[in-house]
């Protein structure tokens, strides 16, 4: 070669070979493959042997990986690598079956050298030692560790599926209140459902376990009686002579297969007993045996006692009582550490200057909150319970499925000066409700309005205002036998601060929620967005229409429509909200419809008549933009009487009427109605779905 050329080199050997070498996936369909080969394929001795230090290799790692788990699920490939080590162990087990067989009269190497190590080393040359040791292995295997491990497997697989329900739950409660987002929610819901599939597979793989050590045991008596058998029969052997030989083979073939099965049934021990338990084995067992002084001591002054009695061996029990009296006083020395540790940190606290808040935190505003006096803080404890957190999650979740979107997290936390019984809801820092509950007590209610007659302290529901009475626990049973409604405090809490927020529900949505709305609308929707919102539309002149039916408690949840109505009414020539609202709602007839349908499937109305109609319509003055309502405050006392009596006629014959009026002055009619009966909804004719049925219960 000239010099300074360069030679350009082919691959090399070692990219040669790695091409070579099948992919790890293939191999493993190779090496399964093999297992099966091996139930049909006669093995020389070698392959034998190298099979019998793999099984037996495999077991001690499959072990120790268990040992150093910290979770089962840090080992699921657990049941798969079972069955996979059953199979090598059963086909090894016909592969040396094979060959004491049809070789056991030659000698101790017949089978090969694992085997004959095993019966000469292990058995002692005895065969009724042998015998003895295989019979307690199996003992040990099959009815204390794989049937305990096999029933844990089977109650844990039960117990988790049962659970599951209730996991998801409490992820789904965690997410709606706010304390993960969709990512951890979603990783959390992986984990479940890999627990779930994880406990039910290793029902099953324990079945492997029990399995493989009854088809030791009766391969190993066939080995025994077959080869008594064939050394007599065929090849002219001595009775003694041939129990030697095929005992001392057979014995050995066993031992080398019960002693990785009883690793494995170990490994899958730990496995199943695993659930529950934080760190690795040798971490959990240290945290609670060596946690605490008071046991290590107690044992080693129970060894010192044995080591004193007649007879007994002192040096063992008086090392061991050494042992666990020096941890006993590490452990009394450890835990006077933190102690002196946490009085240094306060002492450092109170020594160091006052940290001052910063402005920031003080100009935050909570969007709800709610102010408990401080008998009532048991309520919203771990120790209470924690019933009334657990429902105002509830709550939330409840909002968030029925009107469209998520409430704000809602802020817990003591008043001093409020009464010890009192609580108050403020909602954007400002108070919008307050009550008494009695802790300790039921609240009984008559679903008529009715007084309850029941002895007990009188008062009235704060989110209705119907009578009821705070009765003692022990009369719950009389209330219920009366058909009377009975909640305890937490519920008395929820469903007043339920009605707070559904009141002021519209305050509540604002512009960063709206556009949380709006971005998290599926994908297909985005270009009704992108073509709404800002050529035609800005977020705040959704927000506003979004308020609007909030107001009136119409759910926000079906936003496509919502902006669907948003483009036909601008496409109209509506500008102002009032216009962008009534199309809307026409969009939402159906729902609207079905929102205020009774029980009996149908929508009870109380109508106005042509003349307060008319009344109505010449009342109106202004641009058509911006209509003003200007009625004398006489005809709207006499309308409010009207539509009172109506009203409460509808409510006496169990009916929760709605107002229908026309869809010119029903904006106007529902400002007036709001000011003195806001509980009433006032609908518009064009807002009745088609196809849904009514029942006029009423005129005015």
């Amino acid at each position: 070669m000239a010099e300074g050329s360069v030679e350009v080199a082919g691959p090399g050997w070692g990219a040669r070979l790695g091409r070579a070498v099948p992919a790890p996936d293939v191999l493993m369909a190779i090496g399964v493959a093999m297992l099966i080969v091996i139930l049909v394929v006669p093995l020389p001795h070698l392959l034998l042997d190298f099979g019998l230090a793999l099984s037996i290799t495999s077991s001690v790692l499959v072990l120790m990986t268990a040992m150093f788990m910290r979770r089962p699920l840090d080992f699921t490939s657990f049941p798969t690598l079972l069955l996979i080590t059953t199979l090598l162990r059963l086909g090894l087990n016909l592969a040396s079956t094979r060959l004491i067989l049809a070789h056991g009269h030659e000698g101790p190497q017949a089978a090969g050298a694992v085997i004959a190590a095993f019966g000469g080393f292990l058995m002692g040359g005895d065969v009724v030692i042998g015998l003895i040791v295989f019979a307690i292995l199996v003992l040990v295997n099959f009815v204390v560790i794989t049937k305990g491990s096999g029933r844990i497997a089977e109650v844990a697989a039960r117990f988790s599926l049962d659970a599951m329900p209730g996991k998801q739950m409490a992820i789904d409660a965690d997410l709606s209140a706010g304390l993960i987002d969709e990512a951890g929610a979603k990783k959390r819901r992986k984990e479940l459902e890999e627990e779930s599939a994880f406990f039910g597979a290793m029902d099953g793989a324990a079945k492997f376990v029990k399995g493989d050590a009854v088809a030791g045991l009766i391969i190993t008596i066939i080995n025994l009686i077959g080869g008594l058998a064939i050394g007599v029969s065929r090849e002219g052997m001595g009775f003694g002579a041939a129990i030697t030989a095929f005992s001392l083979l057979t014995i050995g073939d066993g031992l080398v297969s019960q002693i990785p099965a009883l690793i494995t049934s170990t490994a899958a021990g730990i496995v199943v007993t695993k659930a529950g338990v934080d760190g690795t084995t040798d971490e959990a067992l240290l945290r609670e045996l060596a946690g605490s002084p008071k046991p290590l001591a107690m044992a080693s002054g129970a060894a010192a006692v044995i080591a004193l009695m007649p007879g007994i061996p002192m040096l063992p029990f008086l090392a061991l009582a050494g042992i666990a009296g020096a941890a006993a006083w590490a452990r009394r020395d450890a835990g006077k550490a933190p102690d002196q540790d946490a009085l240094a940190a306060e002492m450092e606290a109170l020594a160091a200057p006052p940290v001052e808040d910063s402005p920031a935190a003080a100009l935050r505003i909570d969007a709800v909150r709610l102010e408990l006096g401080y008998a009532l803080l048991g309520l919203a404890t771990a120790e209470g319970g924690a019933r009334l957190t657990e429902q105002i999650r509830a709550l939330r979740r409840a909002l968030a499925s029925e009107m469209g979107f998520l409430l704000p997290p809602v802020r817990i936390q003591d008043n001093v000066q409020l009464l010890p019984s009192t609580y108050c809801v403020r909602i954007k820092e400002l108070e919008a409700g307050r009550a008494e509950v009695r802790p300790g007590m039921l609240m009984a209610m008559d679903p008529t309005g009715a007084p309850v007659a029941l002895p007990g302290e009188k008062t009235t529901e704060p989110a209705f205002g119907i009578p009821a009475a705070w009765i003692d626990e022990t009369m719950s049973e009389e209330a219920a036998a009366r058909g009377y409604t009975v909640v305890d405090p937490a519920s008395v809490i929820t469903t007043h601060l339920t009605e707070l927020v559904r009141d002021q529900m519209a305050e509540l949505l604002s512009f960063a929620e709206t556009q949380k709305l709006l971005d998290e609308l599926p994908r297909e929707h985005q270009k009704l967005v992108a073509d709404l919102i800002p050529a035609q539309i800005n977020t705040a002149g959704v927000q506003r229409v979004l308020q609007a039916l909030l107001a009136e408690r119409v759910s926000i949840r079906d936003l496509p429509t919502i902006l669907e109505g948003i483009a036909d009414a601008l496409a109209a020539g509506a500008r102002g909200v009032g216009g962008i609202v009534a199309q809307v709602r026409i969009r939402l007839a159906r729902q609207i419809s079905e929102q205020h349908t009774s029980p009996n499937g149908y929508i009870p109305l109380v109508t106005l008549s042509p003349d307060w109609e008319r009344a109505f319509a010449e009342a109106l003055t202004g641009p058509s933009e911006d209509r003003q309502l200007a009625m004398q405050p006489t005809r709207l006392t006499d309308f409010m009487t009207r539509l009172r009596d109506a009203m409460d006629r509808a409510a006496n014959s169990g009916e929760a009427a709605v107002l229908l009026v026309g869809p010119t002055i029903r904006p106007h009619v529902r400002a007036v109605v709001e000011r003195f009966r806001a509980a009433t909804t006032v609908l518009s004719q064009a807002e009745i779905h088609p196809r849904a049925r009514i029942r006029t219960v009423g005129s005015i």
